[in-house]
């Protein structure tokens, strides 16, 4: 029944996940509806909304563009289920803004594989990815997946291997314009940004500490599954497919070292693990095999954001 309706790409797919959206949105922000009294918090969770929106379809576009999924909608509903994992998200705004700026960064570094303005796609992640940074430090370590896509599609034109550090002297200058502008002191800015902490104890119940297990249960069955039918997809897609699992272990590596620690750090594991997930369910199965997986997320991802409201 869910994989029939979710099977095609329609607009009606994409009008019932934007309705899902919203749903879950208001869900979470009528618990203290203080905000609504002041503009500033108005824009900046309605802005928070349109980055979530933006990203999810961001992540569909990637999954098209590049032949990695078929036509369907799996993608965006598995991005939407696995961000209502963690559903003080919507409160994170730094963390869904740095997200999105690293899916811009994702999508050029995937589409590399045409070979075509390799050059502007390679600077264009890196700057994207050095935005992402001023958001959260962290975002830094994704630098990692344009060398690997260097090495994968255009590592014998040694100009490639520069452009990362010319996006760095161009965003450092943006930076320092910025930090004058609006009198931030780079010093305690990078202070407080560059640390590190692999602590996790920040859980504040039980159901965090549940929802964290649970999500990372289901990635490692995402990820098994990848991994075991890598051999059987062409080989024109494989460099693909290792770019979307490194991107997730990227995001894993973020979360574990970064300060002030919560699951909302994993959003940067959710696109790809959505993709991956994609890619499991639309691998030729029994049918019963799918509507239980899709079935079973479902319910988890449901309880998971009710209980910790």
């Amino acid at each position: 029944m869910i994989t029939s309706v979710f099977r095609k790409s329609t607009p009606l797919n994409f009008s019932l996940v934007v309705i899902l959206i919203l749903v879950f949105f208001f869900a979470y922000q009528i618990q203290d509806i203080s905000w609504v009294n002041s503009t500033f918090s108005v824009v900046e969770k309605v802005g928070v909304l349109l980055v979530v929106t933006a990203s999810i379809f961001i992540t569909n576009f990637i999954t098209k563009k590049n032949g990695i999924s078929k036509d369907s909608s799996y993608t965006i509903l598995f991005y939407l289920l696995f961000f209502i994992f963690f559903p003080t998200l919507w409160d994170s705004t730094n963390l869904v803004i740095a997200n999105l700026f690293v899916l811009l960064a994702i999508r050029r570094l995937i589409s590399l594989h045409s070979l075509k303005a390799s050059k502007e796609k390679i600077f264009d992640a890196s700057l994207w990815i050095f935005v992402a940074s001023l958001f959260h430090f962290w975002c830094i370590l994704y630098l990692a997946l344009v060398f690997i896509s260097i090495v994968f599609h255009v590592a014998r034109d040694y100009r490639n291997w520069f452009l990362p550090f010319i996006a760095l002297f161009a965003s450092t200058i943006l930076f320092l314009v910025f930090s004058i502008l609006f009198d931030i002191n780079v010093l305690d800015y990078l202070d407080k940004s560059v640390s590190t902490s692999f602590s996790i104890d920040y859980f504040t119940n039980n159901y965090q500490n549940a929802a964290l297990s649970i999500y990372a249960t289901i990635a490692l069955f995402f990820v098994i599954s990848i991994t075991a039918t890598f051999p059987s997809k062409p080989v024109i897609t494989h460099a693909t497919y290792k770019k979307i699992i490194a991107s997730f272990f990227i995001g894993v590596l973020i979360f574990i070292i970064s300060p002030n620690k919560s699951n909302d750090l994993l959003v940067f594991t959710i696109a790809p693990l959505a993709i991956m997930a994609t890619n499991h369910i639309e691998i030729p199965q029994l049918k019963l095999k799918q509507e239980l997986v899709l079935a079973v997320l479902l319910l988890c991802s449901v309880i998971m954001f009710f209980s910790q409201l």
